[in-house]
């Protein structure tokens, strides 16, 4: 353990006693959110990136040291096991040069080296290699053998290379220096397959494509895997053949005679046909790992964006799936997201049934006195605003809301056990409502990989994938926290320390016994103990809660101490979470402890100041420009507003309104030099673009934010509409998100990178 503590001390930057004492909570079963929000004092205030790779990282070594044993186990069994290979397993820093110096002993099937072994010739490899002055003709004859089936001289210095040639393959320093040319100076070579042109034509880009290995891009690598597996291209991975055996000759021929000559062969031999394979595989490995650790991060921070999305709030909402030959499915739902009303209407398939559907729309309008209206942005969603619109409804915000994943939704079992006589439609819309009103809540309920946010999703490794969204959607359910008496148990079973089962039983519980009054109800729950409590409570709120603390992300185990600070200045809890002057006034150097310090106190201070702040950011009301509703209405020169639905390493995605996102790569996003989009954007982030090709018959749409971005300072320009500003409705006040968090994966990958 101390040894993993000075190690990943040393690569994070951070101290041995805070690395302990995070591997020991980690150990003790806390979560990643409990320990950066709740244990300040023992880590030393890491957040929850630095908590997040210290945990992965001691995973890594542990997983390092289980291979360890399990390697000295076998070479012990073997009767291998020598000091000085003892020594080399223990010294083994990473898993490459670990298996490296395990694999001349690796239990192996039967190749041309063994074979040669098994018929007497691994003495004749022997004196090859020390290349002495001989003639190898002569000293061949002394191996011929024909019940050994060495019939001549030639056999057996072909027997002979065959073990140099295996021997130099399996050698782990030369593997190493091998294994850093093809990551230094090779190349990924790709290829069109024989007659698959036009059965290809999306992977065209790389019909005849070289790139060095060191700098590919993830989405490059990833692009040109995907086009060979679907064996339309034929992908290499080297160096220059040249270069790989001018390597291996400075390693291994020492002289200018006969028998140097013959290590020469076996060197060509056993480069083509075992180092070369064995290399190319392992770079294929190294690069595939590297491009889906880069694919998940992106995809896990826009996933994170458009979770934390600024949600409308509670509103009585008019949620509409549109479709034009089957209509729209319309649903009507209050404050909470429940089910109220839900209809067909037919706007798009003759006037008459227009005339009809806008009576419908006017008449639940007014009957529910609608505040809000939500409109999924899938097929006939533009059409179906405009109709919208036109009603000219007073007081309604109309948002357009992006859908994606709604059909998984309205098709999951949560969708039915939620709605279990009402049709697919129905559930799609009343997901594309609830939405709009707390995106968080909503698409918890879906497969993050289906939210839409992703780039090869489905290339990269799963288990990495799911692991970090579900990290990522862990991380902002409880960076703003949960209501306890109106959560689905889909949510709740990102809280700290629960899961499905105790959330599961919290809903249950609630079923039964009516709203949670304080929070310390939560331990009649069944099945959820001391630890899940604690782990669980400080990210669970009760509005209008018997305690006000429990309205906050005050900790349980704190209220004691908050009720001293009330006693000590002589009024009561409700009082300090009121008036700013008595908050001021707390002498907090007064309540520091050993298990309490001033980064707890100041915490605490600042949730009585604020009660169960909501990070997100407030919501803007945003609207299309009219007129412009399919591709074929764009032109070169347009300037409209967007809003970015997805961001890749090469640029970002903008749904401009007219069904089919623009791409603004990377070098059109802004005036100066940008490495990551993610610099200067987010997902959801209103943008204005100007429209710079247009290609129908492909469906794609070039846009650039570099020309707006001259005219007009901010990044995010403010969507162009000339309809009478509407007051956007604000749930709580404005409060950008705390950069640690919305940064998280990037400041992960960045930890990541010291340690690899």
């Amino acid at each position: 353990m101390e040894s993993y503590n000075f190690k990943i001390a040393q690569e994070l930057s951070v101290g041995s006693k805070q690395v302990s004492a995070t591997i020991a909570l980690l150990d003790e079963g806390a979560t990643v959110p409990f320990i950066s929000r709740y244990r300040k004092e023992a880590t030393g205030s890491l957040d929850e990136v630095q908590v997040a790779a210290i945990r992965d990282r001691v995973q890594q070594l542990r997983d390092l040291d289980k291979r360890r044993e399990a390697i000295l186990k076998s070479l012990t069994d073997m009767g291998k096991l020598t000091p000085e290979l003892e020594a080399a397993v223990n010294a083994a820093e990473t898993m490459l040069l670990l298996e490296d110096i395990y694999l001349p002993y690796r239990p192996k099937r039967k190749t041309r080296a063994t074979a040669a072994r098994e018929k007497g010739l691994q003495p004749l490899a022997d004196v090859l290699l020390e290349q002495k002055n001989f003639d190898p003709e002569l000293e061949a004859g002394k191996y011929i053998d024909e019940e050994k089936g060495v019939k001549n001289t030639e056999e057996a210095l072909a027997g002979a290379r065959d073990i140099i040639a295996e021997y130099i393959s399996e050698h782990a320093e030369t593997r190493a220096k091998m294994r850093e040319l093809f990551t230094e100076k090779g190349t990924f070579q790709s290829k069109v397959a024989d007659g698959k042109e036009a059965e290809g034509i999306k992977y065209k880009d790389y019909f005849d494509w070289t790139e060095p290995v060191k700098s590919a891009p993830s989405h490059r690598i990833l692009a040109m895997r995907r086009g060979e597996k679907e064996e339309i291209l034929w992908l290499d991975i080297k160096p220059t053949e040249e270069e790989a055996l001018d390597l291996l000759e400075r390693e291994f021929v020492k002289g200018r005679n006969a028998a140097s000559s013959q290590v020469g062969l076996a060197i060509s031999d056993g480069y083509k046909r075992l180092l070369k394979p064995s290399m190319e595989t392992e770079i294929r490995l190294i690069t595939k790992k590297k491009a889906d650790e880069e694919a998940i991060r992106v995809f896990a921070e826009n996933a994170r964006q458009l979770l934390l999305g600024a949600p409308l709030g509670q509103k009585r909402m008019m949620a509409i799936d549109p479709g034009f030959r089957t209509g729209c499915k319309l649903v009507v739902l209050d404050e909470q997201g429940q089910l109220i009303e839900n209809t067909n209407i037919y706007p798009h398939t003759g006037a008459g049934q227009a005339k009809e559907a806008e009576k419908t729309v006017q008449h639940l309008f007014e009957r529910y006195n609608i505040e809000a209206i939500a409109i999924g942005n899938g097929t006939a969603g533009r059409e179906t605003e405009l109709f919208v619109r036109n009603l000219n409804l007073p007081g309604a915000v109309i948002v357009m809301v992006n859908e994606s994943g709604a059909s998984i939704y309205s098709a999951s079992d949560v969708a039915r056990e939620e709605f279990p006589d009402k049709d697919i439609t129905v559930r799609g819309a009343v997901s594309i409502g609830r939405r709009l009103m707390d995106p968080l809540a909503e698409l918890v309920k879906i497969d993050p990989k289906s939210i839409g946010v992703g780039q090869y999703q489905h290339d990269v490794d799963q288990n990495k994938l799911q692991t970090s969204l579900d990290d990522t959607v862990i991380s902002c359910v409880n960076a703003v926290g949960v209501e306890l008496n109106t959560a689905s148990k889909q949510i709740l079973a990102y809280v700290s320390g629960l899961g499905p089962q105790l959330a599961q039983n919290i809903v249950e519980y609630r079923n039964q016994n009516g709203a949670f009054k304080r929070r310390d109800q939560l331990k009649k729950v069944a099945r959820l103990g001391e630890k899940a409590y604690e782990q669980a409570a400080g990210f669970l709120r009760i509005r209008g809660a018997e305690n006000p603390l429990d309205t906050s992300a005050v900790h349980p185990e704190r209220y004691a101490l908050v009720e001293q600070m009330a006693k000590d200045m002589n009024c009561k809890v409700q009082d300090l979470m009121r008036d700013d002057k008595l908050r001021k006034s707390i002498p907090l150097q007064k309540y520091i402890s050993e298990t309490v310090g001033l980064p707890t106190l100041n915490d605490i201070i600042a949730e009585l100041a604020k009660p169960g702040r909501d990070p997100r950011e407030q919501f803007e009301a945003f609207s299309f420009t009219e007129g412009v509703n399919g591709i074929n209405d764009l032109k070169v020169g347009m300037k409209l507003p967007g809003i970015v639905t997805n961001i890749t390493n090469f640029g970002a995605f903008v749904d401009i309104g007219v069904h089919q996102d623009g791409l603004v790569h990377l070098s059109q996003i802004t005036n100066r030099y940008i490495k990551d989009p993610n610099e200067v954007l987010k997902v959801h982030q209103k943008v204005e673009v100007t429209v710079t090709e247009v290609d129908a018959n492909r469906k794609r749409i070039s846009l650039s934010m570099k020309e707006n971005e001259k005219r007009e300072a901010p990044v995010a320009a403010k969507p162009r509409d000339n309809r009478p500003a509407q007051k956007p409705f604000v749930q709580r006040p404005a409060k950008p998100a705390p950069e640690p968090e919305m940064d998280m994966m990037s400041k992960l990958a960045a930890l990541k990178d010291k340690f690899k």
